[in-house]
Order: structure tokens, then C-alpha cells, then sequence
């Protein structure tokens, strides 16, 4: 069946939308997934507040460009794509559908826009394969802790030594004969 001049419309505006409400804008191929995987795919980006949304390149060519994001060449969208838009943190949607690529050698990043640029299938990969904010967030912490954890090691340090000697003492004089 064939989609109507009306339909694609609606298409173009909530990729528009999508597009600028989103943190980044990863493609992805999809085909020869089964149906439960490419939902059990959306299940797990809609956990990680993204959404994966199927439509013609060139929808997702205008859409780019009426979302004022840079312009999307045909190079970075080879063959039949699918768009992983991230709304909370720009890393999750690409990285849920890295993790999800490496069971399901069907998926399978080609590039996407993030901070303004194009990005190449090369910088896709290396996006997703970037810390995400908790785990930034948590290294952050463990690193602020880590002195402080030091010293409080360090500052209790001589205060066991002295309960040691202390304790050293009381059992030599408990053991030693009485004159």
C-alpha cells in the first residue's frame, strides 16, 4: 500500500519533532530482525528514554533540515536506516543499540548528528562506546572520595598505632610476675 501525499506529512512532522527534542539523532540498520527483537529493541530504548522511529531517507533528510540540524548526506545513510533519537542523554540510545548489536549482528550503527555535526559510522561507534553520565557521574565521585579516604587512613593511622603499643603494654604488665 502506498503512502499518501497526507501521511508522509505526518511522518515529516514528528520527525521534525522527535528531531529537535532530541540530545542526538544516532541511524542504525535494522533489517533481518524479527519482529519480537525490533520490539524487544524499542522496549529497551524506551527504558533508556530514546525512541527508534523507521522512515524513508529522504523524510529523515527533510526533517534533518527542517529540524535545523545540519544537512544529512546520502553517504551517511546507507541503505535502509533507522533513527534511534536520545531525549534525556545523548549516549543512551546509541549505546542501548551498540550493546544490542553485539547479540544481533543485524543492527549495525552508520552515523547520526549529534552537537551539531554529521557523524561518520566510525564516530557513531565511538559515542556508544562512551561512559554515559551516571557512570561519569560515579567516576566523578570516587574521585572526589578517593583523597579524602586517604587521609582519614593516614590521620588514624598513628591513633591505632598507640592503641596497639596501649594494648602491647597492658597484656606485658598483665603476664609479668607481681614483686
Amino acid at each position: 500500500m502506498a503512502v499518501t501525499r497526507e501521511q508522509k506529512a505526518v511522518q515529516l512532522s514528528e520527525l521534525t519533532e522527535q528531531m529537535k527534542k532530541s540530545q542526538s539523532v544516532i541511524f542504525a540498520h535494522y533489517i533481518g530482525l524479527t519482529v519480537g527483537n525490533v520490539s524487544d529493541l524499542r522496549k529497551k530504548l524506551r527504558a533508556a528514554n530514546a525512541e527508534m522511529k523507521v522512515a524513508k531517507k529522504t523524510l529523515i533528510r527533510l526533517a534533518a533540515s527542517q529540524a535545523g540540524l545540519p544537512a544529512v548526506a546520502d553517504e551517511a545513510l546507507p541503505g535502509p536506516v533507522a533513527c534511534i533519537f536520545s531525549f534525556a542523554d545523548p549516549l543512551t540510545g546509541a549505546q542501548v543499540a551498540f550493546s544490542f548489536a553485539k547479540e544481533h549482528q543485524q543492527v549495525a550503527l552508520v552515523g547520526g548528528v549529534f552537537d551539531g555535526k554529521v557523524l561518520t559510522k566510525e564516530q557513531a561507534v565511538a559515542l556508544a562506546k562512551m561512559p554515559g553520565r551516571q557512570q561519569l557521574l560515579g567516576m566523578f565521585a570516587s574521585m572526589l572520595r578517593a583523597p579524602l579516604s586517604q587521609f582519614a587512613s593516614i590521620s588514624s593511622t598513628p591513633l591505632r598505632s598507640f592503641a596497639v603499643g596501649l594494648s602491647q603494654m597492658a597484656e606485658k604488665k598483665a603476664s609479668a610476675p607481681s614483686a
